[in-house]
């Protein structure tokens, strides 16, 4: 005997009976949580957050050290102006660029920006290690690219916070500092807030070393200190210990 089975019922929200809307008393209608959660959810992929990155959270940002410590001290403040930035979008326009050297937290507290704004905001963010979107706008010269240059660009022009990870990481071409200028310009002049990391000082601590003015030039240099909110992280790589704790042997 064949048994039919049953169709799926489509769940609906218990709460606003699939509307999408809740009334809340004294203060009118208002999107349903399961409508902020599905857009949440579509921002967050729309954000291109690394998958490395997914789980980053200020929760799950540890500064290291000892309160007294300088390296402390430092992540601790790059903590606090990050959940401040949060906390007053979408009315504040300035950004933050994060100085430090490799594995100090700089890219878990930008990923940890873009999910606080995107699920307690519902504010649109994009992630973009700066040679992936240079190499993205190099490819779409090709003829036998999809995408043309536009296309590339425009999601970077038009989100409400956009993170370029690894500022000052390409050498820097003439093409290369245009692309950046412009990128850079039309944010600015759209009074959109951009975040930044980098690994290169304005000071750099040994001779010979360069610095972030060396590698983006300085009417651009100048321009990002009008955008952004400078915070040094200081410490030792973090993934140092991750690799010497892992366990694993070769």
């Amino acid at each position: 005997m064949k048994i039919e089975a049953e169709p799926l019922q489509p769940v609906v929200c218990p709460q606003c009976n699939g509307s999408g809307w809740e009334y809340v008393e004294g203060r009118g209608w208002r999107d349903c949580s399961c409508r902020i959660s599905h857009r949440s959810k579509k921002l967050l992929e729309a954000a291109r957050i690394p998958r490395r990155y997914h789980a980053c959270s200020f929760d799950n940002y540890q500064p290291q050290g000892t309160p007294n410590d300088p390296s402390f001290v430092s992540q601790a403040r790059a903590l606090l102006v990050a959940k401040r930035l949060v906390d007053m979008s979408p009315l504040n326009e300035i950004g933050i660029i994060f100085f430090g050297p490799c594995g100090v937290g700089k890219t878990h507290l930008a990923a940890a920006i873009a999910k606080a704004l995107v699920t307690k905001k519902g504010v649109g963010c994009l992630y973009y290690d700066f040679r992936d979107l240079l190499k993205e706008i190099q490819d779409s010269y090709s003829t036998s690219s999809p995408n043309s240059e536009f296309k590339v660009l425009r999601p970077v022009y038009d989100v409400d916070v956009l993170i370029l990870d690894e500022l000052g990481a390409m050498r820097p071409t003439d093409w290369v500092l245009d692309t950046m200028t412009q990128i850079i310009n039309n944010r600015y002049n759209n009074r959109k807030t951009t975040i930044f990391a980098t690994n290169y000082l304005d000071e750099p601590s040994a001779s010979g070393e360069e610095s972030l003015t060396d590698r983006v030039g300085t009417r651009l240099r100048s321009r990002l200190r009008e955008m952004c909110k400078a915070v040094h992280i200081a410490g030792e790589d973090f993934r140092k210990k991750i690799s010497s704790n892992n366990g694993l042997k070769f």
